[in-house]
Parts: structure tokens; C-alpha cells; sequence
């Protein structure tokens, strides 16, 4: 009996020593989910911050008389500040945002048939039907900041044969309205998330995904397509994210500092072994090199692609993103373990 027990021992422990590497990767794993919705979370709140000044700011001084000087530019200003935060939570593609297309209602791109100016420009033709509960019932083109940097941005309304100024402020106002309403509930919603999204193990896989899947797009669609990098031989500055306000380059270098805001600081307990640090550190690295090429720029992306100086300045930028999507795609997917599924945010 003595030495029956004594065997027994020894097997529990044996089974216990085989089973703390899961448990403590399983720790890790929450560790990080606890990070990364906190994180999340505090960007989308900033975005639907964002938002509610935008809102506020068109419904305040669109009306006003001066609105052709200073109450354009502030409200520029606004929309700028709302779609630079949207940026840098864009990299979660799932959870609360995929409820409602509520990433389209934000951010309608790409957008190769300029649907967001057809659809924009019939609404103005019926101004007087025009309410945020109208916007909310209408397609994910009218809804979000597209359509708002179009009314603030566009070339044809800076004339002043330019469809009435009351048109544009009726339908400024709803859909920045409705842009408010859509990033607090997503806010909340994300919130409400959460106890759901740090218990479940897989959304760590998740979320390193959705992080994978933004590099690529970045490189791939939102950099190299413009660049002619993408299949297309001639550069074209009418793909880039916002190429009427001329922010395309802006968006791209917030998305990259969302990802190190908001992503990789909680990735950093699940590399823990020696050269698991070498390569937190190398990713990190690496973003802030891609950070610094984007902040170099000094020009939009439309002024670089129209000069050899500039497209070599380009060139720069989509060699520092090259670098970096092989650390997310490659060498973190391969120590992690994980196995790409079908990007959405491919689709066109």
C-alpha cells in the first residue's frame, strides 16, 4: 500500500508538471485579452468621443454665417480628429463592430464606383427628407465619414455655384448624428463584451489575426495600391482612404500606431521565452521605424505620387511595412501557432 500510494504520488505530480505549461499559457491568454479589451476598449471610446464633438460641431456652427471661413475649417478639424481615432481601432474585425456592418457605417471603402458622391448627391436633392433616423435606414455609403469628408472636402462645393449651403447642413447634421449613435453603442457594446471576450481562450488567436490581417491590408490595398504595387502598373492617389481630404497617408500612419497602442502592448505576455522577447522587440522595433518613415512624409499622397522624389519617399514607407507584415504573417503566427482563416477585409 505504502508504495502503491507513493506511485499515485508521483503520477499526480508528473500529470500536474505535463499540465502548468497550458495553465500558464492559459493565464497569458488572459492576461492579454484583459489588456487588449481595456485597451480596445479605450479607443473606441475616444472614437465615439470624437464622434459626439464632430456631431456637435456640425449642428453648432453649420448654421452659422461665417461657416465659409472659420466654421468650415473647425469642422474640418472635427471630422479629422473622428476619423484619425477610427483609425486606430480599425484592426478589430470582430466582436461588436461586425454587428449592424457597423465598420462599413463608420468607414465605406473602397469605394471604386464614388457610390459615396452618387449617393450623397442624391440626398441633397431631397434635403427636406433628411433626419438621423432617415440616415440609419439608408445604405452604409451615406452613413459615416465618408460621406461627411465629401460635403466638407469635395472640390465642387468650394464654388459658390455649388449646391445651397442649407442642403449640405441638413445633411451634415443627420449623418453626423447618426455617426455619434453608432460609436456609443459600439462603445458599450464593447464594454458589455467583455467578460464574454476575456474568458473565451480562442479570442486570442482572434485577435493576433485581426492584426495580421491589418498589416497585410495595408500594405497590400491601402498602400501598394495606390503606389501600383497591386496588380494596377500606374499609380492612382484616388485609392487611398481619403483622398479628398488628403488625410490617405494620415489614416494609414494611425492605423499603425493603433496596433501599437492598442495591440501590441498586450501581445507581450505571450512571448515570454528568450527569442519570444527578441521578437516582441523586433515588432516593436519595426512599428516605430514604420511610424517614423510615415511621419518623414510632409506631403499627401497625391503630391508624392505626382513626383520621382516623392515616390521614392513612398518607396520608404512600403519597404518599412514590408518588413513588418513578415513579423505579424510569418514569425508570430508560426511561435503562436496560429492559422490564418479567410481575411474579410479583403473583399471589394
Amino acid at each position: 500500500m505504502p508504495r502503491s500510494r507513493g506511485l499515485v504520488t508521483a503520477l499526480m505530480a508528473f500529470t500536474l508538471m505535463l499540465s502548468l505549461p497550458a495553465l500558464a499559457q492559459n493565464d497569458a491568454g488572459q492576461t492579454a485579452r484583459t489588456q487588449w479589451h481595456d485597451s480596445i476598449g479605450s479607443g473606441y471610446q475616444r472614437l465615439a468621443d470624437h464622434s459626439a464633438v464632430l456631431s456637435s460641431t456640425l449642428s453648432r456652427l453649420c448654421p452659422m454665417p461665417n461657416r465659409q471661413e472659420d466654421g468650415v475649417a473647425r469642422m474640418k478639424m472635427a471630422w479629422r480628429d473622428a476619423f484619425l481615432a477610427w483609425q486606430q481601432v480599425r484592426f478589430v474585425d470582430f466582436g461588436p463592430i461586425e454587428q449592424n456592418s457597423r465598420a462599413w457605417q463608420i468607414q465605406f471603402w473602397p469605394d471604386r464606383k464614388n457610390l459615396v458622391g452618387r449617393k450623397v448627391d442624391a440626398w441633397l436633392e431631397q434635403a427636406d427628407k433628411v433626419s438621423a433616423s432617415a440616415i440609419a435606414d439608408a445604405g452604409v455609403a451615406i452613413q459615416g465619414l465618408p460621406a461627411i469628408e465629401y460635403l466638407l472636402f469635395d472640390k465642387r462645393f468650394r464654388t459658390g455655384n455649388a449646391t445651397g449651403w442649407t442642403q449640405r447642413c441638413a445633411l451634415l447634421t443627420a449623418i453626423g448624428a447618426h455617426l455619434e449613435k453608432v460609436t456609443r453603442r459600439l462603445a458599450e457594446d464593447w464594454q458589455a463584451y467583455g467578460n464574454f471576450y476575456r474568458s473565451r481562450d480562442d479570442f486570442t488567436a482572434t485577435t493576433v489575426e485581426a492584426a495580421m490581417n491589418a498589416v497585410e491590408h495595408l500594405r497590400s490595398r491601402r498602400l501598394g495600391a495606390a503606389m501600383g504595387l497591386r496588380g494596377n502598373t500606374s499609380t492612382n492617389a484616388y485609392l487611398g482612404d481619403a483622398w479628398r481630404s488628403g488625410e490617405s497617408l494620415a489614416a494609414q500612419q494611425a492605423s499603425v500606431a493603433g496596433l501599437s497602442n492598442h495591440f501590441l502592448p498586450g501581445l507581450k505576455p505571450l512571448l515570454t521565452a528568450p527569442d519570444q522577447k527578441a521578437l516582441f522587440d523586433d515588432l516593436t522595433h519595426q512599428a516605430n521605424e514604420t511610424l517614423s518613415e510615415y511621419q518623414s512624409l510632409g506631403r499627401p499622397l497625391k503630391a508624392l505620387l505626382d513626383t520621382e522624389a516623392g515616390y521614392r519617399q513612398l518607396q520608404g514607407v512600403y519597404i518599412e511595412v514590408s518588413q513588418l507584415e513578415p513579423l505579424f504573417i510569418g514569425q508570430l503566427a508560426s511561435t503562436l501557432d496560429i492559422r490564418r482563416g479567410f481575411n474579410s477585409s479583403d473583399g471589394d
